[in-house]
């Protein structure tokens, strides 16, 4: 009789599988989307300093041989949504709370607004776990600086764990992958192992493209600005991509700081973009960028939705 020894393998092996989805929110440039990119392991969801980066619902896959989380990631809950597409983006944030196993909750160290307190009103009714995430502990030298803080947020938010995390040095990070584990069910992967997110490559396309613009315009890049891909299609003869993004403002005057002087602004984006496209396609890429004004579109429901900005956007 041959008597099975237990290994670390076997026992890993034999474990069951747990997959799930949870939940990224908070209000607008906690960081949100770098810890989920982090949490990924790789570059998804686009990020700048600039608030309300993030405007769509955005699922990130992690696949490991023993789990699947999947990452729903959202734009920043804000107050004061007079525009169409502050709603829109206001719905696709509280979109996110149905369905999930656990939420995490960012928040930035040191600071708490009435945003921050609106979205921790939200959890107070929520049935699954949420799990805080205190943000930029990295702008502490003294950590023991942090600790009223950390009490204050305890003290309103119903959390299941409330971990100090740094998006720019990841530290933290392994006790967040740790505690999600311990909510997520037993179940096979939801999505293929193969994939990273629901989204089209067309999709990823265009933010990239809108994420140049914003961090090659910085504090004078138009709120009223997106991105509309006219042109993706590979060309099999020239071993190539071809992709023409259009860039649309809301005012002949947006216009003219997107294209800069003598086209310089629009060319850093265009370089810098396609940089990040061919990672992206792992392939060349000619790209090329446009500017138009649509006027209002920010504000109009149609123009939202002929945009891409939906419910339902696969």
């Amino acid at each position: 009789m041959t008597e099975e020894i237990n290994t670390p393998e076997n026992t890993a092996m034999s474990s069951p599988y747990h997959a799930g989805f949870v939940a990224v929110i908070g209000r607008p440039n906690v960081g949100k989307s770098t810890i989920m990119n982090g949490l990924l392991g790789q570059k998804l969801s686009i990020t700048s300093p600039k608030p309300q980066t993030t405007r769509h619902r955005i699922h990130g896959i992690h696949t490991t041989e023993h789990f699947q989380i999947v990452f729903v990631d959202t734009p920043g809950m804000h107050l004061g949504a007079s525009k169409s597409i502050n709603r829109y983006m206001n719905r696709a944030a509280n979109s996110a709370f149905g369905d999930v196993d656990a939420v995490l909750f960012v928040v930035e160290a040191g600071r708490w607004s009435k945003e921050d307190q609106a979205v921790a009103d939200k959890c107070q009714n929520l049935d699954v776990p949420v799990i805080v995430l205190v943000n930029k502990i990295d702008k502490f030298k003294q950590k023991e600086e942090l600790f009223p803080f950390l009490q204050k947020v305890g003290e309103k938010v119903p959390f299941e764990a409330l971990i100090p995390v740094s998006a720019y040095t990841k530290s933290g990070f392994d006790a967040i992958e740790t505690e999600i584990l311990k909510h997520i069910p037993e179940q096979p992967a939801i999505f293929p192992e193969d994939y990273i997110t629901d989204r089209s490559t067309r999709f990823l396309a265009s933010e990239i493209v809108r994420e140049k613009l914003m961090r090659t315009l910085g504090d004078e890049v138009p709120y009223g600005a997106t991105v509309e891909i006219e042109q993706f299609k590979f060309d099999e003869e020239e071993n190539r991509w071809h992709i023409n993004a259009l860039i649309l403002v809301e005012r002949p005057g947006q216009k003219q700081i997107v294209i800069g002087k003598k086209g310089e602004q629009i060319k850093q984006m265009g370089i810098q973009a396609r940089k990040d496209l061919m990672h992206l396609l792992d392939s060349r890429v000619h790209l090329e960028l446009w500017v138009k004004v649509k006027e209002n579109w920010s504000d109009d429901e149609r123009a939202l939705a002929s945009l891409g900005y939906t419910e339902d956007h696969r």
